[in-house]
């Protein structure tokens, strides 16, 4: 089956307002920035985004926050957005706040059909707040329920017409495991191929799960923190 789009736009028709988004990435790094730049340019509103990082206040999700078209986000790591500290203070914006590893997991359990699963961290903190608590082996664990999508957005290095995709190195961060997890997966790749020419040895994420794929271009490849070091 060729699952393959015209374009971003295409891509990215049915997402509306009020929907779950899964944005994969870790940082700047592996985000799919033709997708979330298209949808700056919609109307669309009352977003929840479940992503690892919130951009930057120019770039990435940043463009999503200073459109006021998220109302919520699901996040491990927000601290490089003086727009999402903003609004975060100014109550015009829920947030979740997850230990990075719970994250994952809740994302890899949503694409696996495993509903809860019980974890070590947050036991004793504000994250724990409402949560089921147990004990395994002499140690306090939350229950934590697993995250699904609307739609899940994920960046790969190389993807065939089929949705097989490759991720690379850093930028396979949440990506692999938020393409599972969405009722719809878009993927943007650097590169797509025909059917055959990736090495099924090195496929990290199956078409099965993919429904669009589209090639992206003029990535920047932002880094959020240039550190130099002088001899």
């Amino acid at each position: 089956m060729n699952k393959v789009v015209k374009n971003v736009y295409e891509a990215i028709e049915g997402i509306a307002d009020n929907m779950t988004l899964m944005v994969g990435g870790f940082g700047l790094c592996g985000i799919p920035e033709n997708s979330i730049l298209a949808l700056s340019k919609t109307g669309i509103k009352g977003l929840c985004c479940i992503s690892n990082n919130a951009g930057v206040d120019d770039f990435g999700l940043g463009l999503l926050l200073k459109n006021k078209q998220i109302r919520k986000m699901i996040s491990s790591y927000v601290g490089e957005n003086a727009e999402f500290e903003r609004q975060l203070l100014n109550g015009e914006l829920e947030v979740e706040l997850i230990p990075q590893g719970t994250l994952a997991e809740r994302v890899r359990a949503g694409g696996a059909g495993i509903p809860a699963f019980f974890v070590p961290a947050g036991y004793g903190t504000e994250v724990a707040e409402g949560k089921e608590v147990r004990a395994f082996d002499g140690k306090m664990h939350l229950m934590e329920t697993a995250l699904k999508a609307d739609f899940a957005i994920v960046k790969a290095w190389k993807g065939d017409t089929n949705g097989n995709l490759i991720y690379k190195y850093t930028a396979n961060n949440f990506n692999e495991v938020m393409a599972t997890a969405g009722k719809i997966t878009i993927a943007e790749v650097e590169e797509l191929v025909p059917v055959g020419e990736l090495d099924p040895n090195c496929i990290h994420t199956p078409g099965i799960y993919v429904q669009r794929i589209f090639k992206g271009e003029n990535y920047e490849k932002r880094i959020e923190q240039r550190t130099i070091k002088h001899s």
